[in-house]
């Protein structure tokens, strides 16, 4: 009766976009409490396939913060993973984050649901253009609820976030958990711009890192590590 009840309250839309590939549904969504105001969901990736050089579980952030309700580079969670939804019908986003101009992922959705502000970035690939008007992000901006925009020397127009109630930094791709293991992505100028802009980010007090690919929840000793092992490249 209640996964009736959630189907019903989905568009057709919706319903269409939070459907993923059948090879998802041998993947049962995870969710994972991570601090007070701060949790995520993990699901398989639509476009993810064995040739792909990330794990196919992708993780999106929920951060409650300054009043705010935020999520960052969502993908919808089943219409049957009525957990997820109920947890977010309970408290309703705010806004939507869309952190790199590759994960623009459902934040249509989202934002038709919840009317929710969104963010993001002013340029996006051509064929990966969000229908939302996005309101831009660069390194620097403040956004509601007190979340940073940060630089990640990736030269990809990733923005990190800054969530200072919860001490916490969220990457898109800049760094990833290939096996667990915290990593940071390869880019043809790590050492030039790069390292230096992720040691700069060493000056916030965080004390959990969260990325998308890979094991998503890691404490600042493994982003230290991460800064001396080579990087991934897949």
């Amino acid at each position: 009766m209640l996964t009736r009840l959630l189907l019903a309250r989905l568009t057709r839309e919706e319903r269409n976009l939070a459907s993923h590939l059948p090879h998802n549904r041998a993947m049962p969504p995870e969710v994972r409490d991570v601090a007070p105001g701060l949790w995520l969901w993990r699901i398989a990736h639509p476009d993810w396939t064995p040739d792909s050089e990330w794990e196919p579980l992708v993780a999106s952030t929920f951060v409650v913060s300054g009043g705010e309700v935020a999520l960052l580079d969502p993908i919808a969670p089943p219409a049957d993973a009525t957990a997820i939804w109920e947890r977010l019908d309970a408290a309703p986003p705010t806004l939507v984050v869309v952190l790199k101009p590759d994960h623009v992922r459902d934040v249509d959705l989202f934002v038709r649901r919840y009317a929710a502000r969104p963010f993001g970035p002013s340029l996006f690939w051509r064929h990966d253009i969000p229908e939302t008007d996005l309101e831009p992000i660069e390194p620097g901006s403040s956004l509601p609820g007190g979340l940073v925009a940060l630089y990640d020397g990736r030269g990809r127009g990733e923005t990190p976030l800054w969530l200072p109630e919860q001490q916490a930094l969220v990457f898109a791709d800049a760094l990833t958990a290939p096996g667990g293991e915290l990593r940071v992505w390869a880019t043809p100028w790590h050492e030039e711009r790069t390292l230096p802009a992720l040691r700069a980010l060493l000056e916030l007090p965080f004390e959990r890192v969260i990325v998308s690919h890979g094991e998503p929840v890691h404490d600042r000793a493994a982003y230290e590590r991460a800064l001396e092992l080579p990087p991934w490249g897949g």
